[in-house]
């Protein structure tokens, strides 16, 4: 009977050994992460301008803006900028887009939930805060603007085709 019970002991041992380690997250896991719904695009300045929000597990926010350019050699084509830098801490979000042909974007605001009844409806989310544009000119002289902002969802369904190049 104790030989009996020594090996009941071991077999429930070796059963807790090959238990396999929990591994990383599955896509639905991560999905349930805080932050994440927020991820996605965003309409911008103008009609056809959007900007792209991505959620990072860590709070790091990536993603680009779409617009249409207003220089001589850009004017009525597509610049897309990408962030350089992005936090987003519980609600508040900010981001800072690269320099792009002299013109650069910095966000600073949260993210709030819009007047969309249900996920992935327009305006679900809405970006509100202060939107600050710095341009450079040729003689390097830097003018900034800023002005507050209330950036909404794109419904899930009806998201545009990012365009392509730069």
């Amino acid at each position: 009977m104790l030989g009996l019970a020594a090996l009941s002991v071991s077999l429930k041992l070796s059963a807790q050994a090959v238990q396999p380690a929990p591994g990383p997250a599955t896509p639905a896991q991560s999905q349930n992460k805080p932050g994440q719904a927020y991820s996605g695009m965003y309409a911008f300045l103008r009609e056809g301008e959007f900007v792209q929000v991505t959620i990072e597990d860590d709070g790091r926010v990536t993603g680009f803006i779409s617009r249409f350019g207003e220089g001589e050699s850009d004017k009525g084509t597509f610049v897309d900028q990408f962030f350089k830098s992005g936090k987003l801490d519980g609600s508040k979000l900010t981001f800072t887009t690269e320099i792009i042909r002299g013109v650069a974007f910095d966000f600073k605001g949260t993210v709030e939930r819009g007047e969309g009844k249900n996920p992935g409806d327009e305006a679900y989310f809405v970006l509100k805060g202060t939107l600050s544009e710095t341009a450079t000119d040729a003689n390097k002289k830097a003018t900034s603007r800023s002005q507050e902002v209330q950036l909404k969802i794109f419904p899930q369904d009806a998201e545009p085709e990012p365009p392509v190049g730069k």
